[in-house]
Order: C-alpha cells, then sequence, then structure tokens
C-alpha cells in the first residue's frame, strides 16, 4: 500500500526503505522500471480478477479459485522478493545503464542514485517452476481432486515441489525461521513413527507420499483456511487501502490529528496516538504505520521536548494499536472469524474494548509524560482547524463506517469491503487533487494485489504446519503436554489455568518474535489454543488472547520490529526505545489475562450483557489506569517506590475480575493514594524552591537534554 514520504533529508533513509528493512511483511526489491510495470500489470489483472469472482464465482468451487490465485502471486514473489545468494540480472535490452555499465534510477527523498535490483535467472526460473507445478491440478482437476487418496508418482513429486517453492517464498519474505519451523513438522510426520509408542507425540508415522498429498491435494494444506483467507478478505481490504490512501485518506487523517490537538502540552502526543488508529486502516501493518507516522510526526514530537526514545515508544505504540483496532484488524483477525465459523462483525466486536482499554493506557502515559518531560505545546499558525478539514474532507471516514454498516446489514464481509471500495472511489471525486483517475485507479489495483503477496507465502507455509497436525493429531497431544507442565505447580485448577496461560503467553510471544504475526497466529491456534480449551477457556477467549501476543510480538524486546524502526526515525537507542514502547502498550499485555482466566473476563469480548460488559470495563479500565500510574512513576504527582507497587497489585487485581480480587484491587489503589496525599504534605517545597510542573520535572531529573 502507499506511503505517507518521508521529508528528504540528505543522507536519511526514507520511509520506504525504513519499512523494507523492519516489515516483515513488505517487499524489498527495487524494480527497474519495465519490471516493475510488468509486475504492476499483473497485479492489477489479479485486483480485477479477486474483484469479479465476488460476484461471479468460480464454477468449479474454492479449491480452484484458490489454485488460480496462487498461481498467479506465488511467481511474483520470486521476482519482488530478493533471494539471500544475489545472481547477476538479465540483461534486459531495454534496461537504461549509467557509464559503467550498473542499471540506476534515482530514487525519490534520497537525493542520490540507487541500484536496481532486478529479479536474476534464477528468481525467473523459480517464478516459471512456481508457474507450472501451481497449474498442474488443471489440467484435469476433476480427476486430480478425485485421486488424493491414491496419488501418482507425478503428484507426489509435484507436491514436493510445491512444498520446495513454498518454503522458499516464505524464507525470502520472512526469513529462516518459519520455514525451520515448517521443515522440522514435516519431520516429525516423517520420523514421528519412530517415536517410542508411550510418549504423547508418538503417531503411526506417513511416508512421503501420503504427505505430499495432504499438503497438495487436501484443503487442508497449501489450500487451506489461511490460503483462502488471504484470497479473499485479506486482498480485498489490501485494495481497499490503496484505494483509501491514494484517494488521499491518509493524509486527511493525519492532518486531522495535528490540528484536532494543537495547543497543549499533551497535544503532541495525543495526535501521535489518534494518527496512529486512524493511518492504521490504509496501513494495514504496525511497522508500516510506525514508520508512514514518524516521518511526519517526529519533527513534532522533539520539538514538543520529547526524548528520542519516548517519541520512538509513542509511535511504536500508535504504530502497533493500528492492527489491534476495529474495523480493519490485522490478517490474523480474519482467520480467528474463519476459524470460529463466526461473522467478521463478530470479531471487531471481541476486539472494540480491549481496543478502548489499549488507547486509554497510551493516552494515559502520553498525559503522564507530557508532565514529566516538560512537553511544550506545538502551534502551526497557519494549520487548518479540525472542523475545516473535517467538513472538507470528513467523507473520507464514511467508507470506514459503511464496511461496519453493510455487514450489521448482513452482507458477508468481503462484499461489504468491495462496495466500501466503490464508494471510496466515488467520493474520491469531491477532491480534485486525489480524484481516482484511471491512472490511479490502475495504481491502487497494482499496490492492492501486490500488498498481499507476503501474507500468500506466510499463510502458504503456514499451511504445512496445519496439514502436519491435522494429519498426526499433534495439537491434541501438545495440548495434554501443556496442561500436565502446568499440572506439575498445583491440583488446583486455577493455579493450573493461570500458569497455562502464562505458558500460552510466553509461547506465542517467543514464536511471534521470529516469524511474522499471521503465521504467529496460525500456528500457536492449532498448537496452543487446544491446551486453552482443554482447561475451560472458550474458543472465542482462546483465538483472541493468541492473537493479541501474536501482534504484541512487534514491540516485544529483543527483536520489537515497529520499535526498531521508530528508533531508526528518531535516532534513539533501539534497546531503550523498545522499553518505552512496552510501557505504553502494557495494558495490551496484560488485558488478554483478563479475558481467558476467569468467567466474568469475557465480558471484555462483549459476550455477555450489557450490564456485565459496562462493568467489567470500567473496572478494567481502573487497572489500565493503575498500570499508568505505575510505569509512568505519577499519581497525583511524582509516585515513590511504594505507591507504584501498590498500583501494579492493584492493576493486577483488578485484572482478575471476581469480587474478591477487585476488592482488594480498590484497596490497594486506595493505599496507593493515601501514601501519595501523606507524602505530598510532608514533602511540600518551599516558595523558593519552584513550584509547578517545572519544578516537579526537575525533582524527577526528566527534563530532556
Amino acid at each position: 500500500m502507499g506511503m505517507v514520504e518521508a521529508p528528504s533529508v540528505p543522507g536519511q533513509r526514507t520511509a520506504d526503505e525504513l519499512v523494507a528493512e523492519f516489515d516483515q511483511e513488505r517487499p524489498a526489491r527495487k524494480l527497474s522500471p519495465v519490471v516493475s510495470a510488468a509486475v504492476s500489470a499483473v497485479c492489477a489483472v489479479l485486483s480485477v480478477f479477486v474483484l469479479y469472482a465476488i460476484f461471479f464465482p468460480v464454477a468449479k468451487g474454492g479449491q480452484y479459485y484458490l489454485t488460480l490465485f496462487l498461481a498467479a502471486t506465488l511467481p511474483l514473489i520470486f521476482l519482488t522478493y530478493r533471494g539471500t545468494v544475489r545472481v547477476p540480472a538479465l540483461a534486459l535490452p531495454w534496461r537504461r545503464r549509467d557509464a559503467a555499465g550498473a542499471a540506476r534510477e534515482t530514487v525519490k527523498g534520497t537525493g542520490g542514485a540507487a541500484r536496481h535490483d532486478d529479479p536474476g535467472w534464477f528468481d525467473w526460473m523459480l517464478a516459471a517452476c512456481a508457474l507450472a507445478v501451481c497449474l498442474y491440478p488443471l489440467l484435469e482437476f476433476d480427476a486430480f481432486i478425485e485421486r488424493r487418496q491414491l496419488p501418482t508418482s507425478l503428484d507426489v513429486a509435484m507436491g514436493i515441489a510445491m512444498i520446495l517453492l513454498v518454503l522458499e517464498a516464505c524464507r525470502r519474505t520472512t526469513g529462516w525461521v518459519l520455514p525451520a519451523f515448517c521443515t522440522a513438522f514435516l519431520l516429525y510426520a516423517y520420523y514421528g513413527g519412530l517415536l517410542p509408542y508411550q510418549w504423547s507425540l508418538a503417531h503411526g508415522g506417513f511416508d512421503i507420499d501420503a504427505i505430499s498429498a495432504h499438503f497438495f491435494m487436501s484443503t487442508d494444506g497449501v489450500y487451506g483456511v489461511p490460503l483462502n483467507v488471504a484470497a479473499t478478505y485479506i486482498v480485498l481490504f489490501t485494495i481497499f487501502g490503496a484505494v483509501l490512501d491514494i484517494s488521499g485518506a491518509g493524509k486527511f487523517f493525519i492532518d486531522l490529528s495535528f490540528a484536532a490537538f494543537r495547543g497543549s502540552r499533551s497535544a503532541p502526543g495525543r495526535t501521535v496516538t489518534a494518527a496512529g488508529f486512524l493511518l492504521g486502516t490504509v496501513s494495514g501493518s504496525g511497522t508500516a504505520t510506525a514508520v508512514s507516522l514518524g516521518s511526519v510526526a517526529w519533527p513534532v514530537l522533539r520539538k514538543a521536548g520529547y526524548s528520542k526514545e519516548a517519541g520512538g515508544g509513542v509511535l511504536a505504540a500508535a504504530g502497533i494499536g493500528a492492527i489491534l483496532s476495529p474495523p480493519t484488524l490485522g490478517a490474523a483477525a480474519f482467520i480467528i472469524a474463519e476459524y470460529l465459523k463466526t461473522s467478521y462483525l463478530t470479531v471487531l466486536l471481541y476486539a472494540l474494548v480491549p481496543t478502548l482499554l489499549y488507547y486509554l493506557g497510551i493516552l494515559l502515559a502520553v498525559e503522564i509524560d507530557a508532565r514529566k518531560y516538560q512537553a511544550r505545546p506545538v502551534v502551526d499558525d497557519e494549520a487548518t482547524s479540525a472542523w475545516r478539514l473535517l467538513g472538507r474532507f470528513g467523507y473520507h471516514f464514511l467508507s470506514l463506517f459503511m464496511i461496519i454498516g453493510f455487514m450489521a446489514m448482513g452482507l458477508p464481509p468481503f462484499r461489504a469491503v468491495v462496495y466500501a471500495t466503490a464508494l471510496q472511489f466515488l467520493l474520491s471525486f469531491l477532491d480534485s487533487r486525489h480524484r481516482m483517475t484511471p491512472r490511479r485507479l490502475y495504481r491502487a489495483l497494482a499496490e492492492g494485489s501486490r500488498s498481499v503477496l507476503p501474507v500468500v507465502a506466510t499463510c502458504a507455509a503456514a499451511g504445512i504446519i496445519v496439514a502436519v497436525v491435522t494429519q498426526t493429531g499433534l495439537g491434541l497431544n501438545l495440548a495434554s503436554v501443556i496442561v500436565d507442565a502446568a499440572g506439575l505447580f498445583g491440583d488446583n485448577p486455577t493455579v493450573e489455568l493461570v500458569v497455562t496461560v502464562i505458558f500460552a503467553a510466553l509461547a506465542v510471544s517467543v514464536l511471534g518474535l521470529a516469524v511474522p504475526v499471521t503465521a504467529s497466529f496460525i500456528i500457536s491456534a492449532v498448537i496452543i489454543a487446544p491446551a486453552l480449551l482443554s482447561l475451560g477457556v472458550s474458543t472465542p477467549e482462546a483465538y483472541m488472547f493468541i492473537f493479541y501476543y501474536a501482534v504484541l510480538s512487534e514491540v516485544s524486546p529483543p527483536t520489537a520490529l515497529a520499535a526498531a524502526a521508530a528508533a531508526a526515525i528518531t535516532g534513539g537507542n533501539p534497546m531503550r526505545t523498545m522499553v518505552a514502547t512496552w510501557k505504553y502498550s502494557l495494558p495490551a499485555f496484560l488485558v488478554p489475562f483478563a479475558f481467558v482466566l476467569t468467567d466474568n473476563g469475557s465480558q471484555l469480548l462483549g459476550t455477555g450483557s450489557l450490564t456485565g460488559v459496562l462493568w467489567t470495563t470500567a473496572v478494567s479500565a481502573l487497572a489500565v489506569a493503575a498500570l499508568a500510574a505505575a510505569t509512568g512513576g505519577r499519581l497525583l504527582g511524582p509516585a515513590g517506590p511504594a505507591e507504584r507497587v501498590l498500583c501494579v497489585i492493584a492493576a493486577l487485581c483488578l485484572l482478575y475480575l471476581e469480587p474478591a480480587a477487585i476488592a482488594a484491587g480498590l484497596i490497594a489503589l486506595a493505599l496507593a493514594v493515601g501514601v501519595r496525599m501523606v507524602r505530598r504534605r510532608q514533602h511540600s517545597p518551599a516558595p523558593h524552591q519552584g513550584h509547578g510542573l517545572q519544578a516537579e520535572a526537575v525533582t524527577e531529573g526528566h527534563l530532556p537534554s
């Protein structure tokens, strides 16, 4: 999708370059104009095909459609993503050359020339092989489906080739870790029969023919739920995001956020938070949102007095919040809807209260930091007022609202987003600068499909894991291992559940450090979710818990890609920026525990009565406020160690949504306030020591250098 461009600063990387480096789901190859035009043409045709198939489904069914979709996308991955080994590019006759004979182009915003990175002969060969393997089932599609139980030697060979191609495509887009996981699962499927039969993970064993056929010919493997979600829901939302961006919505969202909060000490932090939420509807990626927003907002945060690390933390937390927030959650949310056999609107409702609590935590932290860092208001006298912007460009919100409106009317989400895209196309003509001319429409269609390529690679590779799990029964076996390990800490059911949930959180977090959000969720859903389900956690609660921890891996040290990208923009220390981001996003790490540990907690997902949803939300909001006080070090003024410890205890008790725990939490919070009041009376500053927020900031030692 399109991005908000960074300012042109000599020697500074552009937003696109930062996204290419830090975002696990973005193309990194810099193609020459002709090759890029060819790729864009294929992507635009693919978008038209996807849109056409919504209203005129392929007659031979979903697997036939997925076969065509994969045949169009898998070859493109080898052309748009670089392999580890650099192979000389083909000497195409149309490529412009400089005196040294090297292909070059001027990259906008860098102030210099950058070498083209066209596919080499090996990349073209892989693309041709991928096309042949993907089209093979279409030669005799009905016969291909019928012989899945007794595959021919050619079927098996093509299945093996498909596995290898998918693993290589995944390696190019996400790195070595996910392909290594897939390889480990394949080895388990083949050698699992050699394990001692008394082991929980032992199974009967499967030969190469069975493994290849199950992955290549069934609907549990490459053509399973993950790829189906990428080929229907996700690609349509990426097209919608591209139309939003190119029609000017991204710029409007940032301008509106800056105009709405100008003039107060807290305005810069509030602006970044609001802009991150709005811009996420266009970007669809936490890292890309942080980078796009940072290129515009970091100068404002710096001028307001934020340190490099604190500014980067705000940017990363606001960016990651974008894929936790309705109406366009991350790709994993669509997979949740498919796994639960429920509507995407229901998943949006599940996410509503946790999203409010997440942004409440950020806003409270921003208010605390505005005082801690003595932030200064940044006022642009020439800026347009928020009301004027809303009156002139507020129509950009209409298509977002209509997605939810269409789904509330009973339309499937894929039709709802198509209608919303058409509406945004028509609305673009209200702005002469961003109207969707044929050239811009073509660009939106091309960028929409191109943005989904890395997701396709991830989902296809995840199909290997899903196929092995269903074939061997690994999910249930691992669930029993996890639950048995938790049982070592005690026989009490509550203790067993708490320990299992902690194990699950750690497992998803560690997995998310190495693989993209979508893959992390899919793997965890088939391996870790059964352990939670076996202890009485409902399926929506288990999947939403895993979803949040998969997303939060992007701000979890030591990798924290969103925070690392934000640090690259601000020039801050990456590890300190990660810690600052963790502080802002802490509520999102703890709130998921609330809706899996107790029956009352499930009401945070909107599954109970209105009264239940309201009181659990209110108590959880109080817990988030206590967390903000503890991490920010302020509670009606600078908070000491005793108050902060009491606030942590209060937050943990309040998030365990049972009456006794809530009462204990309220007592702890009241004690914290009481201790703070006593300390303030005992240490009232003398008149000559200064007064107000400046004196507090000097006392705390937090004024920026």
